[in-house]
């Protein structure tokens, strides 16, 4: 019995681990890794001069808070000399002392306090804004190198096929099967060939070097092959939903929006000016009479006042704009992008068809070269015709890979890293 319940111990840590061994499935094929992209973007110099702004606006709204309201001390000293008719001259020395400080009317400071938070909120979106478009800017310059790896490993691929072709016209004229021409073409068809190797391996290195210098400490591993996009799940409304809900853009505006209202209402209540209230001491006579008083100013307001508070309205008006101006601006966009997501998908499924069918007309062509029935000449066209082919299919693959990860980068699907 003990034997049996350690085989049966045994048998099922073994499907335990079996299952825990099982591979996870990779959401975001041909991405770096999440971690390492959340690593990079913080240290973006953009990000983190946004992150500072943040500081900025914390420091505004504690000052916000305080207000301009500061004690003020007034101390002065005087000597009086009386003349008296019949007497002496008499002189004395006297002083007075003022204590004062502005007091903020009741609703002045819970809108400077709101001002404050809302400074402090919206620069926050802005972090969050600064992080996202550094996250569009690394994957389009990650496509970028992307697709030049695919042209240098197509090019590579055509290169070598091209470089067998021309060693078998060779063995052929060799052999008195073949001419000297078809030995000279087959030779220039490589030549080209690796004359277009050299530029796809320099555009390479150029787009390596960009993303490099763009996002230092991002690893550079060429990926093994390119994932085959899904198609996009979800309708446009579902996806414009998503997107302007997480728009950083469109949350920086309506923060504006907000923020210009308050300031407005804060601009008009200052119509009506802030009191100063103190209390004075002074001793007159050498000290034969002590004063004690206090005293209330009240500015009298003037065309300034008026003038600011119109500005203010007028501002927020502007503010109400924008936010309608980038409202539509990010709808547009995100419905470009969703369409445009959608038809690359089509057009790479056309791209894959066409090389598809252009490969097998040449690998015919081949065949029939090689028994005697076709003439070099066409041979090369035909592999130039599926070389382009199959150049654009993994560029228009990668091209619906990209538009495809943008819009779950904007609908915050991928990297939501605020």
């Amino acid at each position: 019995m003990k034997i049996g319940r350690f085989l049966l111990l045994t048998a099922a840590l073994g499907s335990i681990n079996a299952v825990a061994a099982e591979p996870t499935p990779n959401l975001t094929p041909n991405l770096p890794p999440t971690e390492v992209v959340a690593r990079v973007l913080r240290a973006n110099p953009t990000v983190q001069a946004a992150a500072g702004q943040v500081r900025v606006e914390e420091a505004n709204r504690n000052r916000l808070e305080a207000g301009p309201y500061e004690w003020n001390l007034r101390f002065g000293a005087h000597q009086r000399r009386v003349y008296p008719s019949g007497g002496p001259d008499e002189r004395y020395n006297e002083w007075n002392a003022q204590l004062e400080r502005p007091l903020r009317l009741p609703g002045k400071s819970s809108a400077d306090t709101e001002l404050g938070a809302l400074g402090v909120a919206i620069a926050e979106t802005g972090q969050g804004d600064a992080l996202h478009e550094a996250s569009r800017t690394l994957l389009k310059y990650w496509f970028v190198w992307l697709k030049e790896n695919a042209a240098t490993t197509q090019w590579n691929e055509q290169f070598a096929l091209l470089e067998r072709q021309a060693k078998a016209v060779q063995r052929r004229q060799q052999l008195g099967d073949a001419a000297r021409l078809e030995a000279v073409q087959a030779e220039a068809a490589l030549a080209q060939a690796e004359a277009q190797l050299a530029q796809a391996r320099a555009r390479q290195a150029t787009a390596g070097e960009d993303l490099r210098r763009r996002f230092p400490g991002l690893p550079l591993n060429e990926p093994g092959s390119i994932a085959e996009p899904p198609a996009i799940a979800g309708s446009e409304s579902e996806w414009l939903e998503a997107i302007l809900e997480h728009s950083h853009e469109l949350g920086v505006a309506r923060g504006e929006t907000r923020r210009a209202q308050i300031a407005a209402g804060r601009a008009g209540s200052d119509r009506l000016p802030d009191p100063t209230v103190g209390v004075q001491m002074a001793r007159e006579r050498g000290g034969e009479e002590h004063v004690l008083g206090a005293y209330i100013a009240i500015p009298l307001p003037g065309g300034a006042r008026h003038a600011v508070a119109s500005a203010a309205l007028a501002e927020a008006d502007v503010a109400n704009r924008r936010e309608a101006a980038a409202t539509q601006k990010t709808t547009a966009e995100a419905a470009a992008l969703y369409h445009s997501a959608k038809a690359a998908l089509t057009s790479w499924n056309a791209s894959r068809s066409a090389a598809e069918r252009l490969s097998r007309a040449a690998d015919m062509t081949a065949r029939a070269y090689q028994l005697g029935e076709g003439n070099l000449n066409d041979l090369l066209a035909a592999r130039r015709l599926a070389n382009d082919a199959q150049l654009a299919a993994r560029l228009t693959q990668l091209e619906a890979l990209e538009l495809r990860y943008r819009l779950l980068l904007d609908a915050h699907k991928i990297w939501d890293l605020d």
